[in-house]
């Protein structure tokens, strides 16, 4: 396994028939267990109700959560999924996106956070040192 890449990047080395088997055990657990719920509209439920309830009300606030966080699930894996993309980690290695918009003039004269090197009248486009830290001691000085 020491050539299977992490993340997304892992996809691209399943083999077709991998893919082949995925979806013919997805295909026969979907249709081996219950496939016609659908009539009697109530699909996956199978009496059970030990997580669930006998109560109407009870039920409907228990299924209403699941339903708020199987879609907080999904949200958080589609963020690591794009998250992947950027970085080549699920796990937050910003360090690795060296494409980011926020790094544009990290290492220039003049770059303070948040908001990085703002200069919409382009007075330090010259780049001259002693003529931004002059510019910088006026503006200190007059309170801006």
């Amino acid at each position: 396994f020491a050539d299977v890449p992490n993340g997304l990047a892992a996809i691209s080395k399943v083999p077709a028939m991998g893919w082949a088997q995925v979806v013919a055990y997805a295909g026969f657990c979907e249709l081996s267990a219950g496939s016609d719920d659908w009539k009697t509209g109530t699909p996956g439920d199978y009496g059970f109700k030990v997580l669930t309830s006998s109560d109407p009300a009870e039920k409907t606030k228990k299924l209403s959560a699941e339903l708020a966080n199987g879609r907080l699930a999904m949200m958080a894996i589609i963020g690591m999924f794009f998250q992947d993309g950027l970085t080549g980690s699920a796990w937050g290695d910003w360090a690795l996106y060296t494409d980011s918009p926020l790094r544009a003039f990290e290492n220039e004269l003049g770059v303070q956070p948040p908001t990085g090197f703002w200069d919409p009248a382009g007075f330090c486009s010259d780049g001259d040192a002693q003529e931004f830290y002059r510019r910088r001691c006026v503006e200190i000085k007059h309170g801006r």
